[in-house]
């Protein structure tokens, strides 16, 4: 798990996909244009360890995937987002 998550844009693509789900394209330009193949893989990679789900609306965390909101909540921070 630290191997994935240590890789180039895998928290970056957790981070975008908090709000809620989003097509390849969308999540490609929040990602600062990240390349086509490096999103690929990394989506591949975060779908096996079954953090993300890929539907009609895109694609999305799943409530595995949703951990560091509830790990943030559990020390007291509150939303994660909220933190300047």
């Amino acid at each position: 798990m630290l191997d994935l998550l240590g890789r180039r844009w895998t928290l970056r693509i957790l981070w975008e996909l908090r709000p809620g789900p989003l097509t390849f394209r969308a999540l490609q330009v929040r990602c600062d244009e990240v390349s086509p193949t490096s999103l690929n893989a990394r989506l591949a990679e975060l779908r096996e360890a079954q953090l993300i789900e890929s539907g009609e609306g895109g694609y999305a965390m799943t409530p595995l995937g949703a951990w560091s909101e509830r790990w943030a909540r559990h020390l007291g921070g509150g939303d994660p987002a909220d933190r300047g």
